[in-house]
């Protein structure tokens, strides 16, 4: 990239906000002026980029016009209020909340997914970015899908504390500390524990008994995928993981589609990794494999011994980095270069 553009990051001292920092100069993402902002309660603190402290300005009090991307990380209820008025004023958001994502008129958007619908943020001038657990299953899907037809997915995920931000890492470091001190947890009203627990409620719960984190998954998959026919089945668990989500992914193809045309398939799909090996430590994991790196990890590839065109799949990334923050870099990268 030649050209230069300058850049809003709304939320910019939050987990998802501090990563996108990192990333953007890891992959020197071509930033003429940065203007990290965020609540009145952290502005004036500051951020560390390319190796010089940078205030961070309030965002109530941030004119947009000065910014042609603005990378929006600080809430459902900020971005509702901010993004429109962000985008009125020429800047083009890319939004890492749940509150557009469903909207007809906003592209939601993995670019090893669906990339051409880039485009489409001149509509409303926001592109949303998925929930993380989507964006890790769809990356490992999309070329099974290409090729055979996803009928079905069942899915279980085992989701780190990090995806609920900095107190959720907080709350399981100080479990953790306090039962191996034989110390009394303190659990507000029906909390339950997450050190060394399993825990399945993330977000609300809705009238059909899933939860708002298992209706993301059905609703992004098909939007992104582009196939309203896919039926999505998922139960979203919290565990006591630092960083990096796990998925136990079963699928039903339309069309026949062996394990050994699916590893090949995903050894040659962008973003991927396959670990499959079938012996000990042939896998990949949260904390050895996807903590603190990019890409989506696949293993324990294998028919479904119940269905004829079944698959099964071990799905693990950093939910942190592509599960939000690197997606969305990657969003910003296609939209400079071809876009703006």
């Amino acid at each position: 990239m030649n050209k230069t553009v300058d850049v809003a990051v709304v939320g910019a001292t939050g987990l998802v906000g501090e990563t996108l920092l990192s990333i953007l100069e890891q992959r020197k993402f071509p930033v003429g002026t940065l203007y990290p902002l965020a609540s009145e309660r952290s502005a004036g603190s500051t951020v560390s980029f390319r190796g010089r402290e940078i205030t961070v300005g309030h965002l109530a009090d941030f004119d947009f016009s000065k910014v042609q991307v603005g990378l929006f990380s600080a809430g459902g209820s900020v971005s509702a209020d901010y993004a429109p008025r962000a985008a009125a004023a020429g800047c083009v958001v890319i939004d890492n909340t749940s509150h557009f994502r469903n909207d007809p008129d906003i592209p939601l958007v993995v670019p090893e997914c669906n990339p051409a619908r880039i485009a489409d943020y001149r509509t409303r001038g926001i592109i949303a970015n998925p929930n993380c657990s989507t964006i890790q299953m769809v990356v490992a899907l999309k070329p099974i899908h290409a090729a055979a037809g996803i009928s079905r997915i069942n899915v279980a995920t085992y989701q780190s504390v990090s995806g609920a931000g900095r107190t959720a890492l907080e709350t399981l470091a100080r479990q953790t500390a306090d039962l191996l001190n034989a110390r009394p947890l303190e659990l507000e009203g029906q909390t339950r524990q997450v050190a060394f627990n399993a825990v399945p409620h993330i977000d609300v719960f809705m009238d059909n008994g899933y939860t708002r984190e298992e209706m993301k998954m059905v609703w992004e998959t098909r939007k992104i995928l582009e196939d309203e026919r896919i039926e999505v089945n998922p139960t979203a668990v919290r565990v006591p993981v630092f960083f990096g989500h796990s998925e136990a992914i079963h699928l039903e193809t339309r069309e026949p589609l062996d394990a050994v045309r699916a590893r090949e398939l995903l050894e040659a799909a962008p973003g991927v990794r396959v670990i499959d090996t079938r012996e000990t430590g042939g896998y990949p994991t949260a904390i050895s494999d996807a903590s603190g790196h990019d890409e989506v990890f696949v293993g324990r590839i294998r028919q479904d011994l119940s269905h004829p065109n079944g698959l099964c799949l071990w799905v693990v990334s950093d939910n942190i980095r592509k599960g939000a923050a690197l997606n969305s870099v990657q969003i910003a990268e296609i939209l400079v270069q071809q876009h703006l």
